[in-house]
């Protein structure tokens, strides 16, 4: 039974075991929002407890590597920092993670688990995994994301079934809690958004975010997008799924199309579906499809 304690808000986890040292960093330095962040747990999602050794995988766009701080190297297969990925579906997954040579207690905690006790009181006691102070969770995943022995077992596994599989890292019970349609993040191309705005029943249909501070909004904005500085995170943040609509597309922009790529994919983790970024931000939306919008 997979208990409140261990899911973290939003379904997004602390960095954890099977997943890249590599996560979306948003601008949030200053000492007045880090005294926020314990208000808001969701957003320690940004801010893991452990991080991952060097990975052969490259950065991706937004994307910042912090430094190693443990010994157990579990990466993802891959990420990719924007385009369609709203094809199959999403799984929400927990794990345990035990050496390969002890195959003896892995089988003992499988029994344990048939008797009733939770794998994820297990993994906080016996996984090596850092997700075990997460209870286990790897949250939300989609096929090419996790190791290829790992993935196979987690989308085959019936739900709420404890399954076993073995990859390079030693041996795992993993369960899948629940699953999803999988959310889509997009760039769209400035003349793209040019047109569809141009249509009225757009602005009725969407979701529209600025996440530029209010001086640059100042000089230059788009109708119909409401503010939400990144620097004020602390503030909005929390209230995120009560103010928009998850369901609803939406729409990021900034000034080039770095910041709101990195709130768009914490949006991804929040439950919103379909989350398009303003490629190049309103700069490029100044230069390609609208030069009545002033550049800075």
């Amino acid at each position: 039974m997979l208990r409140a304690a261990h899911l973290p808000p939003g379904a997004s986890p602390a960095l954890v075991a099977l997943k890249l040292s590599l996560i979306p960093t948003l601008n949030l330095t200053s000492p007045s929002i880090i005294r926020k962040f314990s208000s808001f747990p969701s957003l320690h999602a940004f801010l893991p407890k452990t991080f991952l050794p060097s990975s052969p995988y490259p950065l991706s766009l937004g994307l910042k590597r912090f430094p190693p701080m443990v010994a157990q190297p579990c990466p993802r297969a891959s990420f990719s920092s924007g385009g369609n990925t709203g094809s199959g579906r999403e799984i929400l997954v927990q794990h345990l993670l035990v050496k390969e040579d002890d195959l003896k207690l892995l089988l003992e905690l499988q029994q344990r688990i048939s008797g009733g006790v939770d794998l994820s009181d297990l993994a906080v006691e016996y996984s090596i995994c850092p997700s075990k102070e997460e209870g286990g969770m790897l949250g939300w995943v989609r096929k090419g994301q996790m190791v290829p022995e790992f993935e196979e077992a987690a989308f085959n596994a019936p739900l709420n079934k404890v399954v076993r599989c073995k990859t390079k890292f030693g041996w795992h019970l993993l369960q899948v809690i629940s699953e999803r349609e999988e959310s889509l993040l997009q760039d769209i191309q400035p003349v793209e958004l040019h047109a569809k705005m141009q249509d009225p029943n757009f602005f009725e249909e969407v979701q529209l975010i600025d996440v530029r501070e209010p001086e640059e909004v100042a000089q230059a904005s788009l109708p119909g997008f409401q503010v939400l500085p990144l620097q004020q995170f602390g503030n909005w943040g929390p209230e995120i799924t009560t103010k928009f609509d998850p369901e609803k597309d939406t729409y990021l922009m900034c000034h080039h199309g770095m910041r709101s790529l990195q709130v768009a994919k914490w949006l991804q983790t929040q439950g919103f579906k379909r989350v398009f970024n303003v490629s190049g931000g309103i700069h490029a939306y100044a230069t390609k499809a609208d030069p009545s919008i002033p550049t800075y």
